[in-house]
């Protein structure tokens, strides 16, 4: 075993979760590592919407641009009926407005095109993951983390302040802490496959099917040739996902004998969970993303949560207090759990051939009210919450933004909300700077996301030029 390296926080998994955390301690100069075990990026699909607030983190991690080229709106839905096709608008859409400036949900599928946005701009910030190096035991004490990760050159001992188990849902962290994770099987089996096929055009996500046992859908990936076909299937049926055996699927299924499908890039069959872990947290080691939460993919919910994880503890591990630590779970798994359960109503009701996605699935109403972080308002202290509240008469708080957004943006740019870790009460002020915030401004063309007026040689993350949502993307096509 070669010798001790020190670094700040060992990332464990280099997926939308790991690589967000890696941003955010990178662009604070906080040491990492960042591994997987796997020999390569993951390259299937999976994850397929970025949700309005999940745009919001990815703006300021500085990746919104390239995240929004990588994509677009989520396309008509054509479903196909004994009558012929119908299309379906999927998503309600809303106007932008200086507290919400992002509302559309972008369809960026595959995920690894997302990953690989994160990945460019990691490496912009000099940094990359290692891959092939895999964790297979740690041990903490009061002052650190000893962890044993086995790479291509032989096994290292790796000391560490912190841990972090981004690992996925089979999380090697989370078991190692013995950190339970109930929940249930929901009872639906399916496949999911990236085809490259012939018979279907790229202009909507095409759904066939009168019952959940008949379902079948294909979506374009934007950004490539391919298409996703999702379909539910009984638990005792052997599958073959094969080019051949999935066309032969898919003709049995829809009855549609001109579609063929070439070749798969990529293909799984599993069974969808509702898991949530019993703590996010046991020491010096913490779980971030699907490591403390497993979701059925139904809404696009799953990814959106676990890099808002992420985005939540990256500052809080930058010196923080115990007192700050704390509150990573105490914010993070609330949500998790409404999540949770969103994703399986929304299940339920793909069952029944209900696509329409309301506002409830862009997660702009998620908040940290109740967090010791947050700061106490009129509006919240007379019950008012973020998503009951008429849209006239926003919760706000430090600088004019909404309460949503001042618990999103504590850490990158307010001082703790404008309380100290116990509840003191502080100016809030930059992070790096004397500033005092101000309300954003708006006008027709352009939103500024946070104050600017702190020159960049400050330091200060809220130094950052404009941005100009509502950003334009041409329906339903790729770029």
């Amino acid at each position: 075993m070669s010798h001790t390296t020190d670094t700040d926080v060992v990332i464990c998994g280099t997926g939308a979760a790991g690589l967000t955390l890696a941003l955010d301690l990178a662009r604070r100069n906080i040491a990492f590592l960042l591994i997987d075990k796997a020999p390569q990026p993951f390259v299937g699909s999976r994850g397929k919407g970025i949700q309005p607030c999940t745009q919001e983190v990815f703006e300021d991690l500085g990746v919104i641009d390239r995240i929004v080229a990588s994509g677009g709106e989520y396309p008509v839905q054509r479903i196909y009926t004994a009558d012929g096709p119908i299309d379906q608008v999927g998503v309600e859409m809303s106007e932008p407005t200086p507290e919400e400036p992002y509302q559309i949900p972008l369809l960026v599928r595959p995920q690894f095109l997302t990953e690989r946005r994160l990945r460019e701009r990691l490496a912009e910030l000099g940094h990359a993951p290692h891959h092939g190096h895999e964790l297979v035991g740690f041990e903490q004490d009061a002052d650190g983390v000893t962890a044993r990760i086995v790479t291509p050159g032989g096994e290292q001992a790796v000391r560490a302040a912190y841990l972090i188990g981004a690992d996925g849902g089979s999380s090697f962290v989370r078991k190692a802490l013995d950190i339970g994770f109930p929940g249930k099987t929901l009872g639906v089996r399916a496949i999911v496959a990236d085809v490259y096929v012939d018979g279907v055009s790229s202009d909507a996500w095409h759904r066939w099917g009168e019952d959940t046992a008949g379902q079948v859908s294909m979506c374009p990936l934007y950004g490539t040739d391919m298409f996703q076909l999702q379909a539910p299937v009984p638990f005792d049926v052997d599958l073959d996902l094969s080019a051949k055996g999935l066309t032969a699927f898919f003709r049995e299924r829809t009855g549609c004998d001109d579609v063929v499908i070439r070749s798969v890039s990529w293909a799984s069959a599993f069974q969808m969970n509702a898991r949530l872990a019993d703590s996010y947290r046991r020491g010096r080691v913490f779980l971030t993303g699907d490591a403390a939460h497993c979701h059925p993919p139904t809404g696009g919910q799953g990814l959106n949560t676990s890099v808002q994880d992420a985005y939540n503890l990256g500052w809080k591990l930058d010196g923080a207090p115990e007192s700050l630590l704390e509150t990573y779970e105490q914010e993070r798994r609330p949500i998790a759990q409404a999540v949770l359960g969103l994703s399986e109503k929304l299940l339920e009701a793909a069952k029944n051939r209900d696509i329409h996605r309301a506002r409830e699935v862009s997660q702009l109403d998620l908040g940290y009210l109740d967090s010791p972080l947050s700061l106490h308002t009129p509006e919240r202290d007379n019950g008012v919450l973020a998503g009951d509240r008429a849209p006239d008469a926003p919760v706000t708080g430090a600088g004019g933004l909404p309460t949503r957004l001042f618990s999103l943006y504590q850490g990158p740019h307010w001082t703790l909300l404008g309380h100290d870790v116990d509840g003191t009460s502080v100016p809030a002020a930059h992070p790096a700077c004397t500033s005092t915030p101000s309300a954003p401004e708006a006008t027709a063309a352009t939103v500024s996301r946070a104050p600017t007026d702190c020159p960049p040689s400050s330091g200060c993350s809220s130094a950052r030029t404009d941005m100009s949502p509502p950003y334009s993307i041409p329906p339903n096509s790729p770029p």
